[in-house]
């Protein structure tokens, strides 16, 4: 059964699509079963993983109306994982959505039935607590939130901390925080490392021991339509992808271990 993982932040530009796309590709290396959810209208995550979102018969937009089935328009990219591809039209989709009865459970509703063919489904959201956002962390059973160690950041995550709290009242108790991740880093600046020790401080083993470095290749890999596994691995922001494919997997693994294990009280 797949462990559906959310990618967000509403701040722009803290390297969203990125990770969403890496860290596909980096577990579908593992080698994991896995599908990327292209949720953001501009269509990034599908570019970048080498399909053409102007090309598109069906996204999905069509499969939020409930005008397509999630399986009839999924693609399998050439990095072995698989993806439901969006386009611009997500923002109609968002517009008509707000008319519909359960229009935050939507996503939800079209994941389910795929659940089984996958070990990880990783949503790529739009940059803004919006109707896409919400329906992707209704349908997420944690969330990733990739974000860089400056002062407006931290303002940013703690909206984000507050919407995921509100949602796990209202929509969806069992989300979590799958971690933080700090992108776009360089250590020479001194800002940068403070947040990212007020990060570790607040919260604590939740932010993952990968740091994605500023790095040119990284920034290159997408005009190939590629993630940065599959263009340059050796990279240092390949080789922080990776670790960070590692570090997902090993929570995975943790978790399926506890819930392995017999209660004391069953023991007993």
């Amino acid at each position: 059964m797949a462990r559906i993982i959310a990618i967000a932040n509403q701040k722009g530009g803290v390297g969203k699509t990125t990770t969403a796309v890496n860290l596909a590709a980096g577990l579908a290396r593992a080698p994991k079963r896995v599908l990327l959810v292209d949720l953001d209208a501009q269509g990034n995550a599908t570019m970048g993983s080498g399909v053409d979102k102007r090309e598109l018969d069906a996204s999905t937009c069509d499969v939020l109306l409930g005008e397509r089935d999630a399986r009839s328009i999924r693609v399998t990219t050439a990095e072995g994982f698989d993806l439901l591809p969006g386009n611009i039209d997500l923002t109609a989709a968002e517009i008509q959505l707000m008319e519909l009865d359960g229009r935050e459970q939507k996503l939800k509703e079209a994941l389910e039935p795929l659940r089984g063919d996958y070990d990880f489904i990783i949503i790529d959201c739009p940059p803004a607590l919006s109707l896409l956002t919400l329906n992707a962390l209704t349908a997420a059973d944690s969330v990733i939130v990739p974000m860089q160690c400056e002062y407006y950041a931290l303002e940013g995550l703690s909206a984000l901390m507050e919407t995921i709290e509100a949602l796990r009242q209202r929509l969806n108790p069992g989300l979590e925080i799958e971690g933080v991740l700090r992108t776009m880093f360089d250590v020479r600046n001194n800002l940068a490392n403070a947040v990212s020790a007020e990060l570790t401080d607040h919260f604590g083993d939740r932010v993952f021991r990968t740091i994605v470095p500023r790095n040119v290749r990284l920034a290159e890999a997408p005009s190939h339509g590629q993630s940065i596994v599959g263009y340059d691995a050796a990279s240092r922001g390949g080789v922080a992808y990776l670790g960070l494919a590692g570090e997902v997997i090993r929570r995975q693994t943790e978790r399926e271990r506890g819930a392995s294990r017999p209660h004391p009280a069953e023991v007993a």
